[in-house]
């Protein structure tokens, strides 16, 4: 299952979160997946059982609670999250100057 949402793409995962990953912070009291380059808006998860985690090489693990969470942007529809851990992928688009992450 994958969900997308402007530049930030959840595919979910049967992975396991290392026992080494670190927890990430919340930012007053939500989880940041991605800000807009433009726009400075997130992409978050305010759900309390979601988790964020990053693995050794900076790749993050979203753990999504039993009750399912929501991620919510303000320029996008908010998009239902099944229980379950996820991998997070920033979004890349090619130029002819470089490959970059998508600015939402």
């Amino acid at each position: 299952m994958q969900v997308r949402q402007g530049d930030v793409l959840l595919v979910k995962t049967l992975k396991k979160v290392s026992a080494e990953a670190k927890a990430v912070a919340r930012v007053r009291g939500r989880i940041v997946l991605a800000y807009g380059e433009v726009t400075g808006h997130a992409h978050v998860i305010d759900d309390v059982l979601a988790e964020l985690f990053e693995e050794r090489g900076g790749q993050l693990y979203l753990k999504v609670g039993p009750e399912g969470a929501t991620l919510r942007h303000e320029e996008h529809g908010a998009l239902a999250l099944a229980p379950g851990t996820y991998r997070v992928v920033r979004q890349r688009e090619y130029t002819p100057e470089a490959i970059r992450r998508v600015a939402d």
